[in-house]
Parts: structure tokens; sequence; C-alpha cells
């Protein structure tokens, strides 16, 4: 019973990261994502194991460039991956790694190899101390890609357990120019 309701966070998690974002899709279902300039796809592939690796659940997200064919993985994922474009230029990820987090991840299509991961830990070292506690006192933590704009990521942070068991929810930004995170106690 407790596997069904994390699954049916995680499913209504990813309805309203779809409801208040640019279109997202969600991987491994939905196979393919084109860029809006149609330059670019985003794909999945389930990720190549040798005989004695644990196979049918790791996928890979890869970006192809249309015209060349040329492609680059993006990063490996387990479970499903929320998958938006935000322009040309930059795709914003909500990867949902079990039944009580999520991370969110910025790619920048021009730089190679560079992407922002946003996940507890990471957060728990970024925010001001006021956060951190939040962060630490809750066994069920998701944080879910909204937009980028002008160089701000726009994501959310919510979760539940034992700090706060009715649920906490926060609106969050990352000025990726300057490196500073802030959040607000938003609804």
């Amino acid at each position: 019973m407790r596997w069904r309701i994390g699954v049916l966070f995680v499913v209504f998690a990813v309805l309203a990261i779809q409801a208040v974002a640019a279109p997202f899709v969600v991987f491994p279902k939905a196979g393919r994502l084109i860029s809006p300039d149609g330059r670019y796809e985003v794909r999945d592939a389930d990720r190549t194991a040798s005989p004695s690796d644990f196979v049918g659940t790791f996928h890979s997200l890869w970006l192809i460039e249309v015209a060349t064919g040329r492609s680059r993985k993006l990063c490996d994922y387990l479970g499903v991956s929320a998958v938006g474009w935000s322009g040309d230029d930059f795709l914003v990820v909500t990867q949902y790694v079990g039944k009580k987090t999520s991370r969110a991840l910025v790619f920048a299509i021009s730089r190679p190899g560079e992407a922002v991961i946003l996940d507890q830990s990471t957060l728990v070292q970024l925010l001001a101390p006021e956060f951190r506690e939040q962060l630490r006192g809750n066994d069920h933590v998701f944080v879910e890609a909204s937009r980028l704009e002008d160089e701000i990521f726009y994501f959310g942070v919510w979760g539940y357990g034992q700090r706060a068991p009715n649920g906490f929810r926060w609106r969050c930004q990352d000025s990726l120019r300057e490196s500073k995170v802030s959040c607000d106690f938003g609804k």
C-alpha cells in the first residue's frame, strides 16, 4: 500500500509540473522530444548492460542533432524523467529517483558536459539555515524543474516526513550567472 501511495505522489507531481511549466514529456514513455526549432531531439534509450548487471529499469537521455545525427549522452536515470525545452538552448529535467525523492537538472545545449543538478543534499548546502532543517528532517523531498528564463532557473521543492507531517512547498530560483539559490515558503 505504501508503494502505491508513493507512486501516486510521483504521478501527481509530474502532472503538476506539466500544468505550470513549458510542455514537459515523461520519459521513457515519450521516447523522444523535438526542440522548438527542430534542430535537436531528445531520445530515451535503455542502458546497455553486461549480463551480470541489473537491467530493465535504467535508461539514458540522449541529445541528437537532427541534421547530422551526432549525439551525446545527457544522463542516466532510474524510473521516470519529466523533460522540457526552455527555448531552443536549454533542457530542464526532473528525475524521479525513487518514490521518496527527485532532482532537477538543467542542460545547456551549447555547453556539453555542463549541467546544473539540484537535489536535497545540494540544497542543504546552498540554502539559508531556515530551510536546511526542513530538508534534513523529512524523508520525502522532491526538487522539480519548472522553467528557465533569462538565466534564472525556476523550480519547486516539496515534501513531507517527520519534520513536516502535513507537508511543505517552496517556490525557488537559481540565478545561473551568480550561482545564487533562493526560496520562499509560497504555496
